[in-house]
């Protein structure tokens, strides 16, 4: 089950981890993107249902994994890859931009998780993946709220597995640096003082591997992740950042 599925990092996690023969559960909060992706991977021969679901619900996320074992089977593998950016600086952000930022980032990987374990634990194996970002590792100019949630992530992610590990849940978290995706044009634009390409070549020359990364690049750490080839990966934080937190 992947969160924020309908675009992205989402959606190339979905439809990868469906060519390795998982059936994907796509969830996302717009629906005709979420139906978009599960008919992408079911018309090549996949298995995917989609599911309109906004993760700082409760009532919604119970709704969708109760829909997602109905038709799809337990859950096996859930991946926390719903999030949102936010900007400013603490003395200038916006109080409901810093909730709203928090209850996506870090309320919607609470309820997600808390919501599949029950199914992971009767199993008695199970993978979580959280999505978090350099932004956890290292300070961004004007996006504390960002870093702040996506600290948060972080460092839920090694509560869990502290918690978990013993019962059979693996819980690791991804830290990608800069992807191009949609979510990342506002930040880019605004590096660039209003100017795309230029805000594209200031963030690059941050990143020793000379790009940005793509978002197969992390649907990549994400498939290790969920399969038995990252066993003994619990607790983690992986960067997959081309080196930027390396400088």
């Amino acid at each position: 089950m992947i969160t924020g599925a309908g675009s992205g990092i989402g959606r190339a996690s979905a439809e990868l981890f469906a060519r390795e023969g998982a059936a994907v559960a796509v969830l996302d909060v717009n629906a005709d993107a979420a139906a978009e992706v599960a008919a992408a991977i079911a018309g090549s021969g996949g298995r995917a249902l989609s599911s309109v679901t906004d993760v700082t619900d409760d009532a919604q996320v119970r709704t969708a994994m109760a829909t997602v074992v109905a038709e799809l089977g337990p859950i096996g593998v859930l991946y926390n890859n719903a999030g949102i950016g936010s900007k400013g600086a603490v003395d200038v952000a916006e109080e409901d931009d810093w909730d709203r930022c928090f209850d996506i980032n870090v309320k919607g990987t609470f309820l997600c998780s808390r919501a599949v374990i029950p199914s992971m634990l009767e199993a008695g194996r199970g993978s979580i993946i959280n999505q978090a970002s350099v932004a956890a590792l290292v300070g961004v100019p004007n996006f504390a709220a960002y870093c702040a949630a996506k600290g948060a992530v972080a460092s839920l992610t090694r509560s869990m597995s502290v918690d978990l590990a013993p019962r059979g849940i693996r819980v690791n978290a991804i830290a990608p640096g800069t992807v191009y995706t949609p979510l990342m044009e506002p930040m880019l634009t605004a590096r660039g003082g209003g100017d795309l390409q230029k805000g594209l070549e200031m963030t690059i020359v941050k990143y020793p591997i000379g790009r940005l990364g793509d978002v197969s690049d992390i649907a990549a750490a994400a498939l290790f992740l969920a399969s038995d080839e990252s066993a003994f990966a619990t607790g983690s934080v992986f960067a997959i950042d081309g080196g930027m937190t390396s400088i």
